[in-house]
């Protein structure tokens, strides 16, 4: 029996130089590196330039702020929401809206006003007994992106179980486990498959909105940028310094945005 050519597509070879071109970071790359190596081959590099050369260790370093400030919100925002999603499980009818009140409340709060928030709410010194410790804006801009985080981990994470088909659980009791082994062997690592895609979208969501963490005072890579622009003072190096701005943001989320796009066909495959 003849074979049908077209049967089957995804069993065809992938073309993987095709695939690596067409990747649009790639052609990003690709024209950076074509724009520079033109100046620099022509010898007449603009000001521009030299000065983005003069401040990207600076830039670079403002960017590392941003992202330990989206790691730390994450890490505070998963830890609360997997709490909280828990109890928006509970068989107790009070705890479960209370729960839903905070989802609520902080997924449908805009993020600039809760990093305004909790910037100008919380003191800017703890007094504890004869000692003040200081409490910088950086953490007040951690709890600010911490409590979307909370929220919307906690729903991912009760979306989670609540896809897990009930008849597990119910083949799960018929063979004696426990609720508590049931949950820990069988349901908790099919939710972290499930939870990862959506998480790890979240968490370049979280990384984006921390180049709101320069309005309220917190030295970071738009700060760093603004300090630069007002230093130089020159249009071209403006214009380049916020494309530069762009690019970072860019070249840190978008490969977190492929990772979450693979996970989830592997998902679905499965």
């Amino acid at each position: 029996m003849a074979s049908n050519p077209l049967a089957l597509p995804w069993r065809t070879a992938p073309h993987p130089v095709r695939h690596t071109l067409a990747s649009p970071w790639v052609l990003t790359a690709l024209c950076v590196l074509a724009v520079v190596g033109f100046w620099i081959a022509t010898g007449s590099t603009p000001a521009a330039f030299r000065h983005l050369w003069t401040w990207s260790p600076a830039l670079l370093r403002g960017m590392w702020a941003n992202i330990e400030i989206s790691i730390l919100a994450m890490a505070l925002g998963t830890l609360a929401g997997l709490m909280i999603g828990a109890l928006s499980l509970s068989t107790h009818r009070g705890i479960r809206h209370l729960a839903r009140l905070w989802v609520q409340a902080f997924r449908n709060a805009p993020i600039l006003v809760l990093v305004y928030f909790t910037t100008y709410v919380f003191p800017f010194e703890l007094h504890l007994g004869q000692w003040t410790v200081p409490f910088p804006d950086w953490i007040k801009v951690v709890l600010g992106l911490a409590l979307p985080a909370s929220a919307n981990v906690a729903e991912i994470f009760r979306g989670a179980i609540q896809s897990i088909p009930s008849a597990q659980w119910e083949a799960a009791q018929s063979l004696a486990f426990r609720r508590s082994q049931i949950f820990r062997l069988i349901v908790l690592p099919q939710c972290l498959r499930r939870m990862l895609p959506p998480w790890m979208n979240l968490y370049a969501s979280i990384t984006m909105s921390t180049s709101l963490a320069s309005l309220v005072g917190v030295h970071d890579v738009v700060d760093t940028a603004q300090v630069a622009s007002n230093t130089v003072a020159r249009t071209d190096f403006t214009v380049l310094v916020y494309f530069t701005l762009l690019a970072l943001f860019f070249a840190y989320c978008y490969p977190i945005a492929r990772a979450t796009r693979a996970l989830e066909r592997r998902h679905d495959r499965h």
